[in-house]
């Protein structure tokens, strides 16, 4: 079911579309709206993403030979005495 607004809407882009040739294909002024709503959902998906990646805190897991080293804490040897 469709609302006034909608219907209003719909007849408005009917009249412009009308005033133009009919053999000419063109995105007219319905395919910039949606051009403009996909960019502008992309910007704020992009914006929300780089929120996200600044709140990670990322550490990188040793490499195998130094993950050995790493493992075996260096203890000093007990003083015999």
């Amino acid at each position: 079911m469709m609302s006034a607004t909608s219907t209003l809407a719909l007849t408005h882009f009917v009249t412009l579309a009308d005033s133009f040739d009919k053999d000419k294909v063109t995105p007219g002024v319905l395919g910039f709206i949606v051009f403009a709503l996909i960019g502008g959902a992309v910007w704020l998906l992009m914006k929300s993403m780089n929120k996200q990646m600044k709140k990670v805190d990322f550490e990188e897991a040793p490499e195998e030979g130094e993950a050995a080293a790493s493992a075996a804490p260096k203890v000093p040897a007990p003083k015999a005495g």
